[in-house]
């Protein structure tokens, strides 16, 4: 509108929301919180079992953007000919942050950091596409059950700067059954590392 000043842009916490939280405390099944750039938040335990605990890097490090395109190891958990379609929605998701945020947020400066340092996401980049990933089905190469196909869930904070992601094998699958020996293997490491 004419005359008016341009509306302030969102800002990202560290802080997950409360309505998240009670989910995430309720589910017996992988989840992780998420920032808009890709930031672990908080996960339950068998989200870390499946992932890795995340909680201990910093900077960009903890940006499952960043670590996508400058992190060899972040790829090895997808089959290597699946790892096409992560990167287009890395990017895409990327790209509704830098909206959400604008350019001069840290948004804008993941993006200028990965421009100058991976021509696989500045080619990506180039695409324009423009994402949120409500739902996603996916195979994952973990080093205990090794191959796991699971459904991905999203639900988002009103504001888009949040999101809970939840995994989910079909009942009474052989996914299933993997994901209730990660739950073991996952609680025996927990106990070992005390």
């Amino acid at each position: 509108m004419v005359g008016r000043g341009t509306p302030d842009r969102v800002t990202v916490s560290a802080h997950v929301a409360p309505a998240l939280q009670r989910v995430l405390d309720r589910l017996d099944t992988p989840a992780v919180v998420l920032s808009c750039l890709g930031e672990p938040l908080v996960a339950n335990a068998l989200g870390v079992a499946l992932f890795g605990d995340r909680s201990r890097a910093t900077g960009w490090e903890r940006s499952e953007f960043y670590r996508w395109f400058m992190v060899d190891a972040e790829r090895e958990l997808y089959p290597e000919q699946d790892r096409e379609q992560p990167g287009r929605a890395v990017v895409a998701s990327l790209r509704a942050a830098y909206g959400l945020l604008g350019a001069r947020s840290r948004a804008g400066e993941l993006v200028r950091l990965l421009q100058e340092r991976s021509a696989e996401f500045a080619r990506l980049w180039e695409r324009h596409e423009v994402a949120r990933r409500f739902e996603s089905h996916k195979t994952l190469v973990h080093p205990v059950v090794l191959p796991i196909e699971l459904d991905c869930q999203a639900l988002f904070t009103e504001d888009q700067t949040q999101s809970l992601l939840v995994l989910t094998a079909a009942p009474r699958s052989p996914d299933a059954a993997k994901l209730e020996l990660l739950a073991v293997v996952g609680q025996q490491e927990m106990a070992q590392s005390r």
